[in-house]
C-alpha cells in the first residue's frame, strides 16, 4: 500500500537548495514552538513535533538527504511510496530480475540494504519478513533523534566550572543528569551530552544551551561583570579601603580620594570567559547620602557648618 509522501521541506518551511544552517535554524524555531511541554495536551501540536523532528533528522545528515532527494522519505523502510518527484514511473517487481526505469543494482543495494546482493529474495525462509513486506533481512538499526534543552547556571559557575545536577523533562518523562561544566563557557554556550537523547540504535544526542542566571549582585556586559559599592561622603573625599565581591570571593580595594558616584574602577581578570580572553571585572561607586531625619542634632550641626564653610 503507497505511504503518503511527507514533504520535509515544506515541514520546516524551507527550500530545496536550504543550507545546513537555514534547515538548522527553521528546526530550532518550529521545534520550540510545537515541543510538547509548551503544549501539554495538544494532540496536534505534539504530531507536528514529531513530523518537525522526523523532518530535520533527514535533512541535517549529508547521506540521509541526498537519498531523501532521490527517493522520498520511504528509502529507509524499502516501501512504495506514491507522490514523491521523479519516481512516478517506478514499478519494482521482486519475484522478477526487472525493477523498472532503470533501477540497477547500487539503486537497489542503496534502497533495501544487503538484500539486494545475493541470497536477498530467494533464499530465505520468509522472503516478507522484514521491511513491512518486502525482504527477508534484519532491519538496520536506527539511530535516536537529538534532544535539544535549555538550562540555567549562576555566573560562579560559569567562571569557575564544576559539576551540576539538572531535572529535565522531555514527552512526560522525567531526567535526572550530573553534567560537567566547563571554566569560562559563555552564555549561549552549548553542552554535547553523547547518547542521552532519545533512545536508538545508537542512542541519540543531547545538546544543552548554556544561559547565566540573574545574579543578585552582579550584572552582565559581554564577559565583563558590574558590581556597585556604596561609599559614605568621607570615604568619597578621602579615599578608603572597602571590600567588594567578585565570583571568587571578597577582596579588598583601594578606593581613590574624591571619587564621586558613577565612576568605575576596574579588577583585571576577574570577569568572564575562557581563561585567555577573561573579561574584567568593574565596580562602580555609589555615594550615599544621609537623610537630616536620620542625624543626630550633634551630626546635623557640623552638617550645617560644612554647608557655610563651602558657601551655602
Amino acid at each position: 500500500m503507497g505511504v503518503a509522501y511527507k514533504d520535509y521541506y515544506k515541514l520546516l518551511g524551507v527550500e530545496r537548495s536550504a543550507t545546513k544552517d537555514e534547515i538548522a535554524k527553521a528546526y530550532k524555531k518550529l521545534a520550540r514552538k510545537y515541543h510538547p511541554d509548551l503544549n501539554p495536551g495538544d494532540k496536534a501540536a505534539e504530531d507536528k513535533f514529531k513530523d518537525v523532528n522526523e523532518a530535520y533528522e533527514v535533512l541535517k545528515d549529508d547521506e540521509k538527504r541526498r537519498m531523501y532527494d532521490q527517493l522520498g522519505p520511504n528509502w529507509k523502510d524499502g516501501q512504495q511510496f506514491t507522490g514523491g518527484p521523479g519516481f512516478e514511473n517506478f514499478n519494482f517487481n521482486f519475484n522478477g530480475q526487472s525493477f523498472g526505469g532503470g533501477v540497477n543494482s547500487d539503486f537497489f543495494e542503496a534502497l533495501f540494504g544487503n538484500l539486494g546482493r545475493g541470497g536477498g529474495f530467494g533464499g530465505q525462509t520468509d522472503p516478507f519478513g522484514s521491511f513491512g513486506g518486502f525482504g527477508g533481512g534484519a532491519r538496520r538499526p536506527r539511530r535516536g533523534s537529538d534532544i535539544e534543552a535549555e538550562i540555567d547556571i549562576t555566573l560562579e559557575e560559569a567562571r569557575r566550572g564544576g559539576t551540576k545536577q539538572v531535572t529535565l523533562s522531555s514527552g512526560g518523562t522525567t531526567s535526572s543528569l550530573q553534567i560537567t561544566i566547563p571554566a569560562g563557557i559563555r552564555d549561549g554556550g552549548k553542552l554535547r551530552l553523547r547518547g542521552k537523547g532519545n533512545p536508538g540504535d545508537p542512542a541519540g544526542d543531547l545538546y544543552l544551551t548554556v544561559h547565566y542566571a540573574a545574579h543578585p549582585v552582579f550584572r552582565v556586559e559581554g564577559q565583563d561583570v558590574i558590581c556597585e559599592v556604596s561609599l559614605a561622603p568621607w570615604e568619597a573625599v578621602f579615599g578608603a579601603k572597602k571590600r567588594v565581591p567578585t565570583l571568587d570571593g571578597e577582596v579588598e580595594m583601594n578606593i581613590p580620594a574624591g571619587s564621586s558616584s558613577g565612576r568605575k574602577l576596574r579588577i583585571r581578570g576577574r570577569g568572564l570567559g575562557p581563561e585567555s580572553a577573561r573579561g574584567d571585572e568593574y565596580v562602580s561607586v555609589a555615594v550615599s547620602v544621609p537623610s537630616p531625619d536620620s542625624l543626630s542634632e550633634e551630626q546635623l550641626a557640623h552638617w550645617k557648618a560644612l554647608a557655610e564653610l563651602a558657601g551655602n
